[in-house]
């Protein structure tokens, strides 16, 4: 938020606004501004609440507070500030009272470091792709250090210039080891959307947390596990500014509450999320069909920047659906099983009316994969991922391939009687059971099941 320019204001006495409320700008730094510029007691008192923007009555309630004690603290410390006021300022009472103001000159700040360090990303891409193609290679270090001075030139702390470096030299190196793609350059539509920090970070005093070339930032207060804050990333999303932080801690070991053993298979189009061997069906939250109308008004209406946090809440409810459960999954079984299908082709298929795009996206199984796989192993239990290839086919009671047929065809048909044995099977149930039987006899080859 800027501050009110005086020039847009109405100055007191003024006909059509004799209160000397702003009028192009109702930020919350500007409505504090306007009372201070002139004054604020009667200023305040003069608003009525008919026709306040919530802006203009969050400045009455402060400035009614601090006038009450001593008005001219806050004056002088805003004066001193330019309105950076982060700090709990004290009145004649003794009474701390804090002032949260957002700031656009941090804000403007950063977006001008995120253009320049656009164009360092793609300087570095470029460099090591054209050297590469002359037999020119960089070590990690080598790399970190060819814009060596060039922090004071373009204002950002060269271990800020060391960060964009070494990430664009990790992803070349990514490409050169075969598991990751060839990285992009940057522009107006796939902009840079971070800001490292390789260094180490003190812990955060309070809600206010010093960052190097940056100052003070002030987070909302939420509890940190104890260790020391490695580095930390300024990310840029739709819904603001966002600061992660690498903190050299033991992670919190999930409760055992079980020692089962499932198999899992992954729904798509259907009510069932999940179809677990046990006969349980997870429903489907369906997050995207639930504000799928917004967003379509919105790309409509060519409303973008509330298409992206629209689309960004989407992504939020869907990791943390995953996030529990995952959570649920590793702390009730010892051993998972998941059926691993090819999720590229499934999203392909269909024609018409029938199509997986959309639902491949809202089921989101290959986040749920990774979260599976990592908590397993840092919780000791077991995950093993098989190919689902006929296990609808197959009857799990005998083995023989008497299902309903392959293809689009057969997605119709939910359940089916085995010709070998009479068994009566469900589609989704008879998968996910296969899945485990795989499963497990490829553990019991393996050893790790003891």
């Amino acid at each position: 938020m800027t501050k009110g320019n005086p020039d847009t204001r109405f100055k007191p006495g003024q006909s059509g606004n004799p209160a000397g409320r702003p009028v192009k700008e109702h930020t919350l730094t500007s409505c504090v501004q306007a009372l201070l510029d002139n004054e604020p007691d009667k200023v305040a008192k003069g608003w009525s609440k008919k026709g306040m923007t919530g802006a203009q009555m969050a400045a009455a309630a402060i400035v009614k507070k601090l006038t009450k004690g001593d008005g001219a603290l806050l004056k002088e410390v805003w004066d001193r500030t330019e309105g950076k006021v982060s700090q709990p300022i004290t009145g004649a009472e003794g009474k701390p009272l804090s002032l949260t103001i957002e700031v656009v000159s941090e804000k403007a700040k950063l977006d001008d470091w995120l253009w320049r360090l656009q164009a360092v990303w793609n300087w570095a891409i470029r460099k090591i792709e054209l050297d590469g193609r002359d037999g020119v290679r960089y070590s990690s270090m080598q790399f970190r250090n060819q814009l060596a001075g060039h922090g004071k030139k373009i204002e950002i702390p060269s271990h800020t210039i060391q960060g964009v470096l070494r990430t664009a030299h990790d992803a070349w190196m990514r490409r050169f080891k075969g598991v990751g793609g060839k990285p992009h350059l940057k522009g107006r539509r796939n902009r840079l959307n971070s800001i490292p920090f390789p260094d180490p970070i003190r812990r955060p005093q309070g809600t206010c947390l010093r960052l190097q070339g940056v100052g003070l930032v002030r987070f909302h207060k939420q509890w940190l596990p104890e260790g020391a804050i490695k580095c930390g990333r300024l990310v840029k999303r739709a819904s603001g500014w966002h600061l992660c932080l690498f903190i050299d801690a033991e992670p919190k070991a999930i409760p055992i509450t079980g020692d089962g053993q499932i198999g899992i298979d992954p729904g798509y189009r259907k009510e069932s999320l999940l179809t677990l061997s046990t006969g349980e069906k997870i429903p489907h939250p369906k997050e995207l069909e639930r504000l799928e109308t917004r967003l379509a008004q919105a790309q409509r209406g060519k409303r973008a920047k509330v298409a992206a946090r629209i689309q960004e809440r989407i992504a939020n409810q869907r990791r943390d659906r995953n996030h529990k459960l995952s959570r649920r999954l590793v702390s009730e079984n010892a051993v998972i099983v998941f059926s691993k299908d090819k999720i590229k082709d499934i999203a392909q298929r269909g024609r018409g009316p029938v199509h997986f795009g959309k639902h491949v996206a809202s089921a989101a199984h290959y986040q749920l994969r990774q979260m599976l796989a990592y908590k397993c192993r840092t919780g000791g239990r077991s995950y093993i991922e098989v190919d689902g290839r006929d296990s609808t086919m197959t009857c799990s009671n005998c083995g023989g391939l008497t299902g309903p047929p392959p293809g689009l065809s057969g997605l119709a048909v939910r359940q089916w009687r085995c010709k070998g044995c009479g068994s009566l099977h469900d589609r989704d149930i008879n998968a996910a059971i296969n899945t485990l039987l795989v499963g497990v006899g490829a553990t019991l080859q393996r050893g790790i099941i003891r």
